[in-house]
């Protein structure tokens, strides 16, 4: 599989790659992002896809509602440029 052009660029520049994680470990430490997780992984839970390795994850739509989705289009969805594709 080949790596996407963000990997890439971390991959050539070390120093950008750190900054990236200090970014992501405070941004995941806030009382918002917690809230956040709690509540996919909730979802998850709750409908027996969390943990089993069926490659399903709960994707959250544009009225708030959870879908079973492969997780790979769900988490792909971001699209280039932070261009959101949610359905």
């Amino acid at each position: 599989m080949g790596q996407s052009k963000t990997s890439k660029y971390y991959a050539s520049n070390p120093e950008a790659a750190e900054k990236r994680r200090e970014y992501q470990r405070e941004l995941n430490k806030t009382d918002a992002q917690k809230k956040y997780r709690s509540e996919h992984n909730k979802a998850n839970r709750k409908a027996g896809t969390y943990g089993n390795g069926d490659g399903v994850d709960m994707s959250s739509t544009k009225s708030g509602k959870f879908v079973k989705e492969k997780a790979s289009i769900n988490r792909a969805r971001n699209g280039s440029n932070g261009k959101s594709t949610k359905k």
